[in-house]
């Protein structure tokens, strides 16, 4: 694919020019069947790695204030001064008692979401890892905290960006103590996540926008499972609309950039901005009797434009490469502020337990921080039947015991997201002991289940396996050996293959931006990383391995399925098995690091 050398002909969007609802939606599904994959040709990406142009992945915001966070022992120890983590399988059943906001439990909360986790090095190369997933590696996602007052932070309320290499917060302006007391309850504060497109289409070309958005799912999950530490509770802001998050995190400081008519290469700096993807409010868990007035809140947050904003961004790169249906598709669901949403709290439901032996009883913390994304699976490592059941009761959003049907999502992480489940998983199961090898469904929404099984292969079976709890809506579909299909319909990928199952998250795609909106495109994606990370997190707890596979071929993977349309789709791949280690690689701790920004 080639690139045109200069930025010529461009086009700038008017936010106040009326957009059609069909017309946005037509850009989605443009946007998606451009940037599919097929057996004969790939979807447009760079022709190879412009190495001396790799973004920088630390945003800093030059001559903000630094505030540097605490650090936490990863392993529990038996020293009583030391902060205690739970169990990780514990979070699924219940909450610790909520921490007050200190300075503490605010940098625990980053220390096991967003931070640093460990530096690799072998040769000339060194680089970090997160405690969040990211595709590539490449880490398109910032983080900031909207927080009241801290000791020994902030003597009054803050908007700060969080710097993961330091650990630290970087203040960005001070804001009126009684903003965050006006619509929220106690001892509650809120985190906004962006992306920087730039930073996964240097590798990925148009690809990227859907990676940016598995990101903020991982990110979500990743938030979610490290306030659940501290007895915190997470819910998604979405009645806010693209212009208040900007507000809330200052990214107003981003102007200039210009759509281009076509993909084009050369300086400018500007396509180096922060799109704002969302906002959590972190709350204690077991308040859920507060509502948010959006209309007020919007208001209240068009006064942030008011602030003296403190700290210029950094630059990422010397040049770039700017792929335009990025940023168009970025327009067209960008959601507007919706000040009739209901902003609700569902009490808190637990997961299904069948097998709690399969967990290794590590705490929270560890399982978080020592998180890996394998690079090659053994082909050899295999998995019981009921831990096989347990990870995917994990995976279910509405928790169990209940007597509902999979649909809202009211169990940990799922609870953040602030729609009934859209997204199923297709799982090619390679080796699970006394489970038969084949192709497998988990209906994760069963108002689905019906309409799926009209729309796939009508020989498919859709029986239950052989022990599978009652609670668990797993359908077995065909039986046989997998592991080639699941290899090449994952750009031939042997990850694929070679662990205990792989799996493709299937989404109710088209349908959905009919019945809420285009702006669903982009949370289709969240909540597949959501279901990504808890996947990554169940691999660990149960001592193997997983990663995310972001390559694949979109529509061999419908074909096997039967399905016809858009009406599903497959958006993210998964990967769970026994991990090969490579020793040429050395692990360094995450702090401190080494002196390089890699």
């Amino acid at each position: 694919m080639s690139l045109s050398s200069s930025p010529s002909q461009s086009v700038s969007n008017n936010p106040n020019e009326p957009k059609d609802t069909e017309n946005l939606i037509a850009q989605v599904l443009k946007y998606h069947n451009q940037t599919k994959h097929f057996f004969t040709n790939y979807a447009r990406g760079p022709r190879g790695l412009d190495w001396a142009n790799q973004p920088n992945p630390f945003r800093r915001y030059v001559s903000s204030p630094l505030l540097p966070l605490l650090h936490f022992p990863v392993e529990n120890s038996q020293d009583s001064t030391s902060v205690s983590a739970p169990l990780y399988h514990s979070l699924f059943k219940s909450l610790p008692s909520p921490k007050p906001i200190s300075k503490s439990s605010v940098s625990q909360l980053f220390y096991d979401s967003l931070a640093l986790s460990a530096w690799k090095t072998t040769g000339f190369s060194t680089w970090s890892l997160r405690a969040n997933p990211s595709s590539g590696n490449l880490h398109p996602t910032e983080a900031y905290i909207i927080s009241p007052a801290i000791d020994s932070v902030c003597d009054s309320a803050f908007v700060a960006h969080y710097a993961p290499k330091e650990h630290s917060l970087e203040l960005r302006a001070k804001i009126p103590d009684t903003f965050l007391p006006s619509f929220f309850p106690s001892n509650a504060f809120l985190i906004g996540v962006s992306s920087i497109f730039w930073r996964e289409a240097w590798k990925y070309g148009e690809r990227a926008f859907r990676y940016c958005n598995h990101d903020v799912g991982h990110a979500i999950a990743a938030v979610s499972f490290a306030a659940a530490e501290l007895g915190w509770d997470v819910k998604l802001l979405d009645g806010l609309g693209f212009k208040e998050l900007e507000g809330l995190m200052g990214l107003g400081i981003y102007q200039g950039f210009r759509i281009p008519d076509k993909p084009i290469k050369g300086k400018f700096p500007e396509i180096e901005f922060e799109h704002p993807d969302c906002v959590l409010v972190v709350f204690p868990n077991g308040v859920n009797d507060f509502n948010v007035n959006y209309k007020e809140l919007s208001s209240a947050i068009m006064e942030f434009g008011n602030l003296e904003w403190v700290g210029n961004p950094n630059s990422l790169s010397k040049e770039h490469a700017c792929w335009d249906v990025i940023y168009v598709t970025a327009e067209a669901v960008k959601k507007p502020l919706k000040i009739d949403d209901k902003f609700l709290v569902d009490k808190f439901q637990n997961s299904g337990v069948c097998s709690e032996g399969s967990y290794k009883g590590f705490s929270a913390r560890e399982i978080i921080r020592k998180r890996r994304s394998a690079a090659d699976m053994d082909g050899v490592t295999k998995i019981e039947r009921d831990t096989f059941y347990q990870i995917m009761l994990h995976c279910l959003p509405s928790g169990c015991g209940s007597g509902e049907k999979q649909k809202r999502q009211l169990a940990l992480p799922f609870r953040a997201l602030s729609w009934d489940a859209e997204v199923h998983a297709v799982l090619f199961v390679h080796r699970v002991v006394g489970l038969s090898k084949g192709l497998y469904f988990l209906v994760r929404n069963e108002d689905h289940l019906d309409k799926l099984k009209k729309v796939t292969r009508a020989e498919f079976k859709w029986e239950k396996p052989e022990g599978c709890p009652a609670d668990l809506p797993l359908y077995e579909l065909a039986r046989g050996d997998c592991q080639q299909i699941a290899k090449q319909v994952s750009c031939h990928q042997d990850i694929a293959s070679d662990g205990c199952f792989s799996l493709g998250m299937v989404a109710h795609f088209e349908p959905t931006f009919h019945s809420k909106g285009a702006w669903m495109y982009p949370r289709l994606f969240w909540e597949t990383g959501v279901l990504g990370q808890v996947l990554y997190l169940e691999a660990h707890a149960v001592g193997i391995s997983a990663t995310g596979i972001g390559c694949f071929f979109d529509d061999p993977v419908h074909e096997i399925l039967g399905l016809r349309g858009s009406n599903f789709q497959s958006l993210y791949h998964f990967t769970v098995g026994g991990p090969v280690l490579d020793k040429r690689i050395m692990s360094l701790p995450a702090y401190p690091g080494p002196s390089t920004d890699a």
